[in-house]
């Protein structure tokens, strides 16, 4: 991208995000993916899982930067309204800078899905971190009141396969992933990514949020509960991140707060190559859990 004044804008074609969660399993029960829970929920069907829609601005993102987009690139997004499978999608994105874009997602008849931001190496402001810096005091909880900002998880090991599936939490490949991602690349796949600017298969920035879940959690949440995504923040520091390349993974817990239907905590992952310790990405994450789908929140606090 030149550094001209003009602001640009570019928006993508309408796409038709799948549905890939259903079988999702966590902590021994269905999760908010699942149609009979969401109905319980009062939800208006499964949502699919936010990190789908970030596949939607990679393109934007190499139309802006380049291949910089999968080495300093960051995608920082609050998710406003959930998306059913069968809906379409449109993802836009407005610069502000040369390195930063205001960005959003919206229904085809213009309901809000997500905004937030895309940006190139250190941008001074991304949508987490402003909602981050924003955070009042969390006050009494009862669901995450066992978690502590500061505490970490042990070091693990993760790698991205083409062809083995993510556990529970993520029922599917990344070779299923790309059967059915709203925007494929070339670039993604290792039977064709001799052609990548890198010589390898690079993990789409959605899928790079599901390695970091190999990670053990950090502290513990009481439940069961039901779960799910209320901002991600997607960082590479040292780009990209390789299919079939392991790395180490930890996670911290950062802030927690509560909204009237939700307690919620961020978590940030870190992915560092285990050969010469050098950060490549990290996954900012706030996770949300229903108040009502713990049986022993107090009754006089729903």
């Amino acid at each position: 991208m030149t550094a001209f004044s003009t602001e640009l804008v570019i928006s993508g074609p309408l796409r038709s995000p799948r549905q890939m969660l259903a079988d999702q399993e966590y902590d021994g029960h269905a999760s908010v993916h699942d149609d009979a829970t969401a109905e319980k929920l009062g939800l208006a069907g499964a949502p699919i899982e936010g990190p789908t829609h970030f596949s939607q601005f990679d393109p934007i993102g190499v139309t802006l930067w380049g291949p910089s987009w999968f080495e300093r690139g960051c995608i920082s997004a609050h998710f406003e309204n959930m998306v059913v499978e069968g809906e379409q999608v449109q993802a836009t994105a407005r610069t502000e800078s040369p390195t930063l874009a205001r960005i959003s997602a919206a229904k085809a008849d213009g309901t809000p899905v997500l905004s937030g931001t895309m940006s190139l190496g250190d941008a001074d402001t991304t949508e987490l971190g402003t909602r981050l810096a924003a955070l009042k005091p969390a006050g009494d909880l009862f669901i995450i009141d066992r978690l502590s900002p500061g505490e970490s998880s042990p070091v693990a090991r993760g790698t991205m396969t083409f062809s083995s599936r993510n556990g529970n939490l993520y029922p599917f490949s990344l070779a299923e992933k790309l059967a059915c991602i709203t925007e494929d690349s070339p670039w993604y796949s290792p039977a064709t990514a001799g052609s990548s600017p890198w010589g390898r298969a690079v993990v789409p920035y959605e899928m790079v949020s599901v390695l970091a879940a190999n990670c053990p959690a950090a502290g513990s949440v009481r439940g069961p509960a039901v779960g799910l995504f209320m901002d991600l923040e997607i960082k590479m520091h040292s780009g990209p991140v390789f299919v079939d390349q392991e790395y180490e993974l930890r996670r911290e817990v950062v802030a927690l707060g509560q909204t009237r239907r939700v307690e919620f905590y961020f978590t940030r992952t870190t992915l560092t190559d285990p050969a010469d310790g050098r950060l490549v990405a990290s996954v900012l994450l706030n996770q949300g859990v229903f108040k009502a789908s713990y049986g022993d929140y107090p009754a006089d606090r729903l």
